[in-house]
């Protein structure tokens, strides 16, 4: 059972690490009506591009840097290519080292 509980106490402090890490955490909501002026097959990866974007000019950073989360990609193709979401809510955080990290915001009311 030690094996068990030393194991727990060590993702413990990974996770603590990892929350300490954050430098700057930011909630927005993305606009991305402007993916719909492109033909239907282009619409959801064109969201996906004003999505990296929206954060590179939000948070001053180079475009290699970003990481969108799997639910950020899932929501956005949830409804298939040729009808992504008007907009998104997201939660960005900045690491120490400057890579920052696109979640799906907590409060979805959908």
């Amino acid at each position: 059972m030690s094996e068990k509980s030393g194991s727990t106490e060590v993702k413990e402090v990974e996770k603590k690490e990892e929350e300490s890490d954050i430098v700057e955490e930011r909630i927005y909501t993305v606009p991305l009506g402007r993916a719909w002026i492109t033909p239907v097959t282009r619409r959801a990866p064109r969201a996906m591009r004003i999505l990296k974007a929206f954060i590179k000019r939000h948070m001053k950073i180079d475009e290699d840097s970003i990481k969108i989360s799997n639910e950020v990609n899932e929501k956005i193709w949830e409804r298939g290519i040729e009808k992504p979401p008007r907009k998104v809510r997201v939660r960005v955080t900045k690491d120490k080292d400057g890579v920052v990290t696109v979640y799906l915001a907590e409060a979805e009311g959908k």
